[in-house]
């Protein structure tokens, strides 16, 4: 926990590869990836919401864009709003920070 909000720690910023995303699962929570671009990290599902591919696995980053392999919808990984069809529900973001090189983001275990 950092300062008033509960964050979580994610990973070592170093261990985001260039232009791919990392994937991690946590007790709780639904399969995490976490992007990479330049010093900033940016935490989203790892499932795409139109077609249930990993996006870590299938997908390719470029920038702050994520193309899902398996029908080559796109998200923007900074809100995850839908950047093109056949995707149509935005993938899930999650508030995230650097700090000391280590990603934390504040997570909220799933209901039900």
């Amino acid at each position: 926990m950092i300062g008033a909000t509960s964050e979580t720690l994610i990973c070592a910023l170093a261990d985001i590869p260039d232009d791919e995303g990392l994937r991690v699962d946590l007790n709780g929570f639904p399969p995490l990836a976490v992007w990479r671009v330049g010093e900033q990290a940016y935490v989203t599902d790892d499932t795409c919401t139109h077609g249930q591919a990993s996006l870590t696995a299938d997908g390719m980053q470029n920038e702050f864009v994520i193309e899902c392999g398996l029908h080559q919808g796109e998200f923007d990984i900074r809100d995850g709003s839908v950047r093109s069809p056949p995707c149509s529900k935005p993938l899930r973001v999650y508030a995230t920070r650097v700090v000391d090189d280590q990603v934390y983001a504040v997570l909220q275990e799933e209901q039900g």
